[in-house]
């Protein structure tokens, strides 16, 4: 995840350099402990550990630890010997070599005082995340170390003359840094419950983080089955998230919108669409939680609302109103609908333009009885259907592009023509009287 490697790389030098001093100055605390109890290291490998300590060529120093390893290697002193490992290997950039060695401190377990031990978590989580392809086996691990890392924060005891809430503002951000690491590596492993599950208690701490909103819809999208109601609530909240900027924001709201269009397998209609996104937006800015009340007709939902059906049903489900009508719109919006019947109204025209008023009627009845139109007809590449009289019957194919609902329903078709059948008939022009044939021999 980018935020937490940029929060990594804000802090690492500062801790690495830490770990260094924190190890001698435990060393000393450890040292005068000793002089009191019984010594549980010798006076030779106190002055090895020093002298590796002491190296300031990188090279120099991993020979001198090394040769501390081989020659002591049940020593008491290995915590103090790790840690300048794994501070060597960090600021190399060894990155592979330095997890190695914040792990084997980790594995002395309570040997390793719990300062020494979020030091190593601290420094293993910013190492990981700047693995480039980590190994499915490697980022489990990772999970695992960053999870430990967050029971090392809340076990760390608050030191002496620091303030309770810059103590807690630290914590804080050593919270989000091991969280954001967790999840990462969950879904480096395909993990991507797991990764949800590290987002949403990051997002506890930072709920308007805009790299963990737009990450935990990823992580939602890519569980089998795919949690998309979920992963689109995340994107809105990624997309409205005061930390945004405006380009950031309108990338996310593109991608959000692309997937609101797939879920509902391509929505033919874009003003639905970005109906649907602006409700979302305005909806997930106000809730971290996406309400249960939330919800978005789905493909399947409107392959079945499109099967068997007619413009007859659809003005009938409209009429309705309701679920039923939202879920009828849905799936008709921006289809194209042939035959469609109804009585002229009005006719109105210009240069480049035909418009008709038709009231839709199915029978004789509905015919006589019709008054008022209920559809607005926009004819295209039809001039001569300007010449259509009112009160006629009609019939044209075209596409329904929006609605108004009751109590002034009408239908807006665009892009219609009307059936050849139903065109006022062309006048035929007199024809030119034919000269009588000749006779044979020149004569008439």
């Amino acid at each position: 995840m980018n935020g937490t490697r940029r929060l990594a790389s804000l802090a690492v030098v500062t801790a690495l350099c830490l770990v260094g001093i924190n190890a001698r100055r435990v060393w000393a605390q450890e040292a005068a402990a000793g002089g009191a109890s019984q010594q549980k290291y010798t006076m030779a490998e106190y002055n090895a550990y020093q002298a590796a300590a002491a190296e300031k060529n990188p090279a120099a120093q991993l020979k001198l630890l090394d040769d501390f390893v081989a020659k002591y290697p049940n020593s008491a002193l290995l915590n103090y010997i790790y840690t300048l490992y794994y501070k060597n290997y960090g600021t190399q950039k060894n990155f592979a070599k330095t997890i190695e060695y914040t792990d084997k401190l980790l594995a002395l377990g309570d040997k390793a005082s719990p300062s020494e031990r979020y030091d190593a978590y601290y420094v293993r989580a910013y190492a990981y995340n700047n693995i480039q392809n980590p190994d499915p086996a490697m980022a489990k691990a990772a999970r695992e170390a960053a999870l430990a890392g967050v029971q090392a924060v809340n076990q760390y005891p608050k030191p002496e003359g620091v303030d309770d809430t810059k103590f807690a503002e630290q914590k804080k951000q050593s919270l989000v840094f091991f969280l954001g690491t967790a999840a990462k590596a969950a879904m480096d492993a395909k993990d991507c419950a797991g990764a949800a599950d590290s987002y949403k208690q990051l997002l506890t701490i930072t709920p308007d983080d805009l790299t963990a909103n737009y990450n935990l819809g990823k992580a939602y999208m890519c569980m089998n089955p795919p949690q998309t109601l979920d992963a689109l609530w995340s994107f809105a909240r990624a997309a409205t998230s005061k930390s945004a900027t405006e380009a950031q924001s309108k990338q996310v709201k593109a991608y959000l919108r692309k997937v609101i269009a797939n879920y509902q397998g391509g929505t033919v209609c874009d003003t639905l669409t970005d109906a649907e996104l602006n409700e979302l937006l305005q909806l997930a800015s106000t809730s971290v939680e996406r309400p249960a009340s939330y919800k978005l007709i789905s493909s399947a939902d409107l392959d079945a609302a499109r099967k068997d059906m007619t413009i007859a049903s659809v003005v009938t489900d409209l009429k309705a109103g309701g679920d039923k009508a939202k879920l009828t719109w849905t799936a008709a919006c921006g289809l194209e609908f042939p035959d469609v019947p109804g009585k002229i109204i009005e006719v109105n025209s210009g240069p480049d333009y035909v418009e008709l008023k038709n009231a839709f009627v199915t029978s004789d009845a509905e015919f006589q009885a019709a008054t008022k139109p209920n559809m607005d007809v926009k004819i295209t590449g039809q001039p001569e259907a300007a010449k259509l009289e009112k009160d006629n019957a009609v019939r044209f194919t075209g596409t329904l592009e929006s609605y108004d609902p009751d109590p002034a329903f009408m239908l807006h078709w665009d892009k219609a023509k009307v059936n050849e059948e139903d065109l006022p008939k062309a006048e035929k022009k007199p024809g030119a009287k034919k000269p009588a044939p000749k006779k044979p021999g020149g004569r008439n």
